[in-house]
């Protein structure tokens, strides 16, 4: 099997977002917001996270990055999206 030329690998970006119960909260906001087409299009996975600081960085599809956002400030409980980058190196600089 070949693999993907890079002009047909998704697009990630790397979201920096801290609050409480991160792992179910963001996936029930992302979904309660646009759905299982959201979820989908997303394509939404968790790289790290500090229980600690109630912090997490989690990577989401290039297009979808705004309506994530969006779906984030919705939410009733808080989630604040602290930053955007498109590597985890430049995600970490600043925090």
């Amino acid at each position: 099997m070949k693999p993907l030329k890079p002009s047909m690998k998704e697009n990630k970006r790397y979201l920096f977002v801290r609050g409480k119960n991160l792992r179910e909260n963001v996936e029930r906001a992302i979904f309660e917001f646009g759905g299982n087409f959201l979820m989908s299009k997303a394509g939404m996975s968790f790289i790290e996270s500090d229980i600690k600081k109630n912090s997490a960085v989690i990577s989401v599809n290039r297009e979808a990055v705004n309506s994530v956002r969006a779906s984030l400030c919705v939410f009733p409980e808080k989630i604040e999206v602290l930053r955007v980058s498109g590597t985890l190196k430049g995600l970490r600089k600043k925090n």
